[in-house]
């Protein structure tokens, strides 16, 4: 999560906000879709569609935006019949690679996360070659203004999570995935929907990467946050904060 978080950074403050705010909306639309089609139209009886609700407004998305692809997940669109994949592989410096998407052409996707791979010093592996270098973890984010750190730490410890990250980019709260949906009810409950809630993939140990690696492994991380399809990437990799605000430059 940390070394995501970087990149998530860099891409922040390097390039066309207005492409990305584009490409975020086809990845909000889609997880919204999926969302209420895994469950129901109704945000109050489906905890992933409330969390995908709060994440596009998050992004500022337009109300109707939102509830066009709730409809559409609703009614069964065939054309919005996406469906889950997971890519695993290493990148420049050793690094391991988890890449998450949606997808309704899974030979698509494929090709174009091995081509990205190839193209930036990576290798894609099987599935399992890299996930036993990660945990499977729930991770809950709330933003740095919607709550103060003490009592979200507080709460968070007396909802059974396992630790709470605090950054300038607001709270990552951790916890069994078991538990995952105890404890957003939880904080939901004191603190309002959060921005985020689900699944994640959190590193047992991080790999330092320098120089040349670390430029090239973002490029492979850029193409692949680029991807539509693409919805999460996890990697396990550490970058000094001299590098990092140099790439960020």
């Amino acid at each position: 999560m940390a070394g995501h978080s970087q990149f998530k950074n860099i891409m922040h403050r390097k390039g066309a906000q207005d492409v990305r705010r584009g490409k975020l909306f086809t990845k909000l639309i889609r997880e919204l879709t999926v969302a209420t089609r895994s469950g129901s139209p109704e945000p109050a009886t489906n905890p992933r569609l409330r969390s995908a609700i709060a994440a596009a407004k998050a992004a500022n998305m337009p109300k109707d935006t939102i509830e066009r692809a709730i409809r559409r997940g609703a009614g069964g669109d065939q054309d919005a019949n996406f469906e889950e994949v997971r890519y695993e592989g290493y990148g420049p410096g050793g690094v391991a690679i988890i890449v998450e998407a949606l997808t309704d052409n899974r030979n698509r996707t494929a090709a174009e996360v091995r081509t990205a791979f190839g193209k930036h010093g990576g290798t894609l592996g099987e599935s399992g070659s890299v996930n036993f270098l990660f945990e499977r973890i729930g991770l809950i984010h709330y933003s740095a203004n919607d709550v103060a750190n003490d009592e979200l730490f507080e709460a968070a410890v007396d909802a059974g999570a396992l630790d709470v990250e605090s950054d300038e980019g607001g709270h990552d709260i951790g916890c069994d995935p078991e538990d995952l949906a105890a404890v957003r009810d939880s904080l939901e409950a004191r603190f309002g929907v959060p921005d985020l809630a689900r699944l994640d993939w959190r590193p047992r140990s991080t790999v330092a990467v320098a120089n040349s690696d670390a430029e090239t492994l973002f490029r492979l991380l850029g193409v692949l946050d680029e991807n539509d399809d693409v919805q999460h990437i996890a990697a396990n990799y550490e970058v000094a904060d001299e590098l990092l605000a140099r790439l960020a430059s």
